[in-house]
């Protein structure tokens, strides 16, 4: 990239088929790492995995669609039922996923498509939640496609890899029991560039041409006019059909930078997996046995049932966790998280884009997450905890780079929490009734200490003229005392 000049794949250009030459190589090469033979897949190009999600959606929305997808799906797959005419369901648990193969799969029993004939069928899950690492079975493709019926032989799969491949191989070498369509995003495997792909079994690749919509370099010819407006799309290779406008050359060129180094610094994908998942062993035994003096867990594990950090077929390094004081109350997430940057500790907290597993861990019915939303909480907000139980969790991951040392550096800090009693804790809300603008005075004084430990020396906004109800008020008023006490 330092030596030659790139120019827009769409051209015949010396520095245009530089680029070509560039793209199509990287899509072989990551075909391979995946162990995806080309004869039987394509890879297509994208900004990231929810772009790829989306671009199945596309290609079969208009033809009226059926969707399935598990709870412990990301944000960006549980979206996809917004599109789905035919009707949607949510598998709950990976028994119930394993009921529907087992009879039948797929019997949609939902509505007919716009032609009256059964609809085109989805069914969608993560290789690994990106909650808490726990991994999903990757063997539901192919029973899937076992169980086709003549009534379900339009039931296609989604996988959605993004989390796995980061510290897994994914192996596609069968294409009779890969999924249909596979989304993944390049930067959580080599931390640059920036850039996702959807990985397509050609047997299943044709569903995606019905998509309406086409880009710059996707189509042989358009005609415009409001008579005859028609197009030809590409027909040479599928991704050609579904790259809209010009590709991003020079971040697909640093493709092969990402995995020449990836290569040499760690040789395999297995290599990852292994050193990483000793990692999240090592780390996820030390904080279950860490207590307080009293006996109280400091930690409260959030594990999938059947998942075992010492099986890496069922778990992924990724540790997803609250924490308790002394006293059994719950530490702030975001209160943990701002101590956390301070030591120079890179972590995540909150809803993680993972609803279905945030309400099933937390034990958070849907009329309790739509009392929270009414009372105030949204996402990324600092609102940490709610009627008694956290709003979110705190999550650590482990990857290629990750070291022993890490693992030691973390455990120090958590250590910090053995035996302290936290002195801030949420007051409860106040109910929606006031008698005096008074009780807004009261409201303020609940918050005379903050996670940071200052005093609150603001008045705070004046609230008095407001007609909102007191309970968004109280959470609003938390929210804007504890920012202006602790940045």
């Amino acid at each position: 990239m330092e030596t030659n000049m790139l120019g827009n794949p769409h051209s015949e250009s010396p520095s245009s088929l530089l680029s070509t030459h560039m793209v199509e190589t990287a899509r072989r090469r990551m075909l391979r790492f995946f162990c995806a033979d080309p004869q039987h897949f394509d890879l297509v190009f994208v900004v990231n995995a929810t772009a790829a999600i989306k671009l199945v959606a596309e290609g079969i929305r208009d033809q009226g669609f059926w969707y399935g997808y598990h709870a412990d799906s990301h944000t960006s797959l549980v979206g996809l039922r917004e599109l789905a005419s035919a009707g949607s369901r949510c598998f709950y648990s990976d028994a119930e996923v394993d009921e529907w193969l087992l009879h039948g799969a797929g019997s949609h029993d939902q509505a007919k498509s716009k032609g009256g004939s059964n609809p085109v069928g989805l069914f969608a899950y993560p290789a690994q939640s990106n909650m808490n690492g726990r991994r999903l079975p990757l063997d539901w493709p192919a029973r899937l496609r076992i169980s086709r019926t003549e009534t379900n032989s339009r039931m296609f799969t989604l996988l959605d890899a993004a989390a796995y491949v980061a510290t897994a191989q994914l192996d596609l070498s069968d294409h009779t029991k890969a999924p249909d369509f596979t989304a993944l995003s390049f930067y959580k495997i080599f931390g640059f560039p920036d850039l996702g792909a959807l990985i397509v079994r050609r047997d299943a690749g044709r569903i995606l041409l019905s998509r309406p919509y086409f880009g710059g370099g996707t189509v042989d010819m358009v005609i415009n006019g409001a008579s005859e407006p028609w197009h030809a799309t590409k027909q040479r290779a599928l991704h050609e059909a579904l790259e809209d406008g010009t590709s991003a050359f020079h971040s697909i060129a640093a493709l092969h930078c990402a995995l020449d180094v990836h290569q040499r610094l760690y040789g395999s994908m297995e290599n990852v997996s292994q050193h990483a998942g000793f990692l999240a062993a090592t780390l996820y035994q030390e904080m279950s046995s860490l207590t307080h003096t009293n006996g109280m867990s400091v930690c409260t594990m959030y594990k999938g049932k059947t998942a075992n950090y010492m099986d890496r077929k069922t778990q992924g390094p990724t540790i997803a966790f609250n924490l308790r004081d002394s006293q059994g109350k719950w530490i702030g997430k975001s209160y943990f998280e701002r101590l956390a940057t301070v030591e120079s500790i890179q972590l995540r907290t909150g809803g993680v884009c993972n609803p279905g597993g945030i309400a099933l861990y937390l034990n958070i019915s849907p009329e309790e997450m739509r009392e929270n939303y009414a009372e105030g909480l949204r996402c990324g907000n600092g609102i940490d905890e709610m009627n008694g139980k956290p709003t979110g969790i705190i999550r650590v991951s482990f990857g290629a780079m990750s070291s022993m040392r890490d693992v030691e550096v973390f455990m120090t800090f958590i250590k910090t929490f053995v035996d302290k009693k936290i002195a801030w804790s949420a007051p409860p809300a106040p109910q929606d009734t006031w008698e005096k603008p008074d009780d807004l005075k009261e409201i303020k004084q609940t918050f005379s200490k903050m996670p940071c430990g200052k005093a609150c020396d603001t008045e705070g906004p004046d609230l008095t003229p407001l007609t909102t109800k007191p309970s968004q008020i109280f959470h609003t008023l938390r929210r804007l005392l504890c920012r202006s006490n602790c940045d």
